[in-house]
């Protein structure tokens, strides 16, 4: 079994799960999992976990993401992109660049979107889309979500192409919607690109046919990112040969147990590996017990640790 995560270039047409289900049968195994959906006219990087990886899943999610895209002035659409069914046409005669550098800008910062009814939010065990497929329209709760920055990089009205860094959960469709409301032409999405999530950038990313490519050659190993590359920052601790056990099984763990001593503050987070250098897990200390914690297992007793 594949255990590491692949830095996925997801192209147009594909669902975030129809990615998933090609890569099981490329690479000949089921446990394999993805960071985030990108609806199926986005493209871009979607880290895909395989394995023991798939503990990472969650985490990954969480992490800030870079866009470019394309808003389109004029426009408001079911969808809040240009797929979906046009609502409204706006006249944009009196839109003017400066008036829609500052508009922009202003969204800088925190602030309060409303979910999109076509998105995979849950409400009362519910994804929105199926119900909004259905022609049911439920009451949503805004959520605060933070713009770290927007970098327009050229208008051309009614078109703005712009870069946006943003934290989790935060729809740049509904984004491109709300610019629109606010500056009274309508607006909705065009295109749209994922270019970063955390470390994984597209420039490093592979297309599935690449995929397949590499592991027709036996090289796709190359291209798969160790789950512990995720935590290159945390010290590392090896755990002795005769304490390996206790490790393996989650126990806490102290200083007697490791072969080099190293001093820690309260709290801090440590990888762990035995003496073979095979991952286990992260730990963290507690300087009132003086012992190291698990946090998050990803060692598995008996299974290969490729």
């Amino acid at each position: 079994m594949i255990n590491g995560i692949i830095n996925v270039y997801k192209e147009k047409g594909y669902t975030s799960h129809d990615v998933v289900a090609k890569l099981r049968g490329i690479v000949g195994q089921k446990k394999i999992g993805h960071t985030g959906t990108l609806d199926p006219d986005a493209e871009g990087v979607l880290p895909v976990c395989l394995g023991r990886a798939t503990k990472l899943c969650d985490m990954l999610t969480d992490k800030n993401k870079t866009y470019e895209a394309v808003l389109l002035f004029g426009k408001t659409t079911d969808t809040q992109d240009i797929t979906g069914k046009v609502l409204e046409e706006w006249d944009i005669s009196f839109l003017t660049e400066e008036k829609v550098k500052d508009c922009i800008q202003g969204y800088i910062g925190e602030y309060e979107q409303l979910p999109p009814m076509y998105s995979a939010v849950k409400v009362n065990g519910r994804k929105l889309y199926e119900l909004a497929r259905e022609g049911i329209e439920v009451e949503r709760k805004k959520r605060k979500v933070r713009i770290f920055d927007i970098k327009i990089s050229k208008i051309d009205l009614p078109r703005v192409h712009m870069e946006v860094k943003c934290s989790k959960g935060t729809y740049i469709r509904t984004l491109c919607h709300d610019i629109g409301l606010e500056t009274g032409t309508g607006a909705c999405m065009e295109a749209l690109k994922r270019t970063k999530v955390s470390c994984f950038e597209a420039g490093d990313s592979l297309k599935l046919s690449q995929i397949e490519e590499y592991k027709n050659t036996g090289k796709l190993m190359d291209y798969v990112i160790p789950i512990d590359a995720m935590f290159s920052e945390l010290p590392e601790m090896l755990v002795a040969r005769e304490h390996a056990a206790l490790a393996y099984n989650g126990n806490p763990l102290r200083q007697e147990h490791m072969t080099k001593e190293k001093s820690f503050g309260d709290g801090q987070a440590v990888r762990v590996y035995d003496e073979k250098k095979q991952f286990i897990g992260i730990y963290h200390y507690l300087a009132e017990k003086q012992e190291y914690r698990l946090e998050k297992m990803f060692f598995v007793s008996g299974e290969e640790q490729t």
